[in-house]
């Protein structure tokens, strides 16, 4: 499976695609920032974020797009850009067809380091050990979207089996509907 993963922001965002299968040690990809001037209009610099995301997808054919949950914080305009971003990713990703999920930190943080409280030095470290790398990729912001790819690609069977169940029981449950009405006609 090969997953492109995004730290995303308006000025910087973090790109990261790792391949791999469940048992084995992922291989790296790319580890990129995609940059966007800030004397630019929003709407502007959310169309260059497009279309290097649609260009990332062309070369690397990716399975699956992990993006950062954004969540509040204190600075409200960072919030914003960011909330912008992640959204160019989720149509993108949409439009293209394929599969985007959405990771908090603290997901990725605790499935990459085994604490949900790790600093982005301790991110960069256990990405560069669990992909086998000399130095963690740098700036920070891809090696966060290089973590939140490898949390995607060790969860995603967890949660395609979640769906399965979840779609299982919505399908009992739905013929269990449909034999009691067809009990309640013949007995009415």
């Amino acid at each position: 499976m090969r997953v492109l993963g995004i730290d995303p922001g308006l000025t910087r965002c973090g790109v990261g695609v790792v391949e791999g299968d469940p048992g084995r040690t992922p291989t790296l990809l790319l580890a990129d920032v995609i940059r966007t001037a800030s004397d630019l209009e929003t709407g502007q610099r959310l169309a260059a974020l497009e279309r290097s995301l649609v260009q990332y997808l062309a070369e690397y054919r990716p399975d699956a797009i992990a993006v950062e949950r954004p969540f509040a914080r204190r600075d409200v305009s960072t919030i914003i850009g960011t909330v912008q971003a992640a959204g160019v990713v989720l149509l993108v990703g949409t439009r293209a067809g394929l599969s985007v999920a959405q990771h908090t930190p603290t997901e990725v943080k605790a499935s990459i380091t085994g604490s949900g409280r790790a600093d982005k030095a301790q991110i960069g470290h256990m990405v560069m050990r669990i992909l086998k790398l000399d130095a963690p990729p740098q700036p920070a912001d891809a090696a966060d979207a290089v973590a939140l790819a490898v949390c995607h690609l060790w969860r995603a069977p967890a949660i395609a089996r979640i769906e399965q169940a979840r779609e299982r029981a919505e399908l009992a449950q739905s013929i269990a509907q449909c034999r009691a009405r067809a009990r309640e006609r013949r007995l009415g």
